[in-house]
């Protein structure tokens, strides 16, 4: 019996006139991790949110065709019988943590579930060995990474049989994305049906037994998954024009910081120069985010100095309107740093310009997004949008914290010839933290390397290769 199958499904959101899909055949089998791959906005996430319940429980629309999952039709059942059956990873892990400790999160579902106590314990253990969380860990000391593995333990914990996880390695390091998908292969092979949406292909399909892909809401099986790979991937030319080093603009000596009792940096020092572009390497938990936010002031060392020499009028501890002119932060979650109604206001918001603003629509492809809520777009969208918005304040200093997130292979490649172009015309220094193996040596000048709380290493783009590839690390 097969784990999901749509037969000729369609939908169409409600007060939309275009369809997001079309006549779609799919299915996937117990035993088997299938992939689910395209483009961003092509209608991935909608197939998901129609398997899982969501739509038409939740998100309305016009359903045609037939929706079996575990061999029944979901149509007329409640969100509730199909959460039984269905376990889901969203995107967004953030938007399903609400507790305050590893364990109490994981053990949430499984009270919802009815588990006995002494079973839910054992399954904390269990899903916590797997993914390699600490179970006593407070859930917001987390990094991007580690929520993103909290999540799926909690989703495993609750024993769905069926699997949904869209853009699981988002967040994850090399290791921790092997991790994942092995985990995720093994669960295959006991029975599990495992169904990932994610555009890191070369990840993610040494361990698949079925690729399709959707475009334009409609489905097709590939047959090839080399060929498939290689279609996909665009090679990244680093075209970026050799800026001169120039003087020092941050001097970080001997800084440490730690929240409560958890030492996340201990003895950090480096330097960083105007019109350099410096990679931040190092695993999920490292502290690659909490060093990203010190450098932007938005946190401050609990020893150590960080000496700045953008402008004396800063000092060392103002910030304000006019540092975040000269500092632009992208976090890691769009979500945190979306708040206008419109695109178009988003972008405007701490522009240089209308005109400037109008440019970096232009020049991010988000021109039919205009009026759209960015709150209401794909997660790939948000990140452009995001990028966008700080962009067109002209910083300095531009901070990003895993600006590719969400980007299939075609944004992928276009996102990082936008990132140095800007480079190459303002000068600007580029301070980037990445997993994404696709982009990091086009991306970078200099790496940092940051493990145990400290510098492990200094160089170039060959440390960002030996990293990802783990040749000599």
């Amino acid at each position: 019996m097969r784990a999901i199958e749509l037969k000729n499904v369609s939908f169409l959101y409600s007060g939309f006139t275009e369809k997001v899909l079309s006549d779609v055949d799919f299915y996937v089998d117990y035993g088997e991790v299938a992939l689910l791959s395209g483009l961003s906005g092509e209608g991935k996430s909608t197939l998901l949110s129609i398997v899982s319940g969501i739509i038409p429980n939740i998100v309305k629309g016009e359903i045609t065709g037939e929706v079996l999952v575990d061999g029944k039709s979901i149509i007329g059942q409640k969100l509730a019988q199909t959460c039984r059956k269905v376990g889901v990873v969203l995107q967004n892990a953030d938007s399903q943590i609400i507790h305050k400790t590893v364990d109490d999160e994981i053990a949430f579902g499984c009270e919802n579930f009815a588990l006995a106590a002494d079973k839910i314990g054992a399954q904390i253990d269990r899903v916590c060995a797997i993914v390699e969380l600490d179970k006593t860990a407070q859930t917001r000391t987390l990094s991007g990474g580690q929520k993103q593995r909290l999540i799926t333990a909690s989703t495993l914990a609750t024993g769905q049989r069926i699997l949904i996880l869209d853009e699981p390695l988002a967040n994850l390091d090399v290791e921790s994305a092997n991790l994942l998908m092995d985990t995720l292969r093994q669960l295959a092979k006991a029975g599990y049906a495992v169904l990932v949406v994610e555009h890191r292909l070369d990840m993610v399909l040494p361990f698949v037994d079925s690729v399709w892909n959707i475009r334009a809401g409609v489905v097709t099986k590939i047959e090839n998954k080399q060929e498939y790979l290689l279609s996909q991937t665009v090679a990244i030319e680093d075209n970026s024009d050799d800026h001169a080093r120039g003087t020092k603009i941050f001097d970080v000596e001997n800084v440490a910081f730690s929240i409560k009792k958890k030492e996340i940096l201990k003895d950090v020092s480096f330097e960083v120069y105007e019109g350099e572009r410096l990679l931040l390497l190092g695993e999920n938990g490292c502290g690659k985010t909490t060093l990203l936010r010190l450098l932007a002031r938005l946190y401050k060392p609990t020893s150590g100095n960080i000496e700045q020499t953008l402008d004396p009028k800063f000092g060392k501890r103002k910030k304000g309107k006019k540092w975040f002119k000269s500092v632009g932060v992208v976090y890691q979650n769009p979500n945190y740093q979306l708040f206008m109604p419109t695109v178009e206001q988003e972008i405007a918001f701490g522009a240089l310009s209308k005109e400037y603003a109008d440019e970096m629509i232009a020049l991010f492809g988000l021109e039919h997004l205009r009026k759209c809520h960015p709150q209401s777009l794909s997660e790939g969208q948000k990140r452009r949008v995001s990028i966008a918005a700080v962009a067109a304040t002209n910083p300095k200093v531009l901070l990003l914290d895993e600006p590719t997130v969400g980007q299939d292979y075609k944004g992928l490649c276009e996102l990082v010839k936008i990132l140095d172009m800007l480079h190459d015309r303002s000068g600007n220094t580029m301070i980037t933290i990445t997993h994404d193996m696709r982009c990091a040596e086009a991306l970078c000048d200099r790496a940092i390397l940051i493990a145990d709380g400290t510098v492990k290493e200094q160089g170039g783009k060959e440390l960002a290769h030996r990293y990802f590839f783990r040749t000599t690390i």
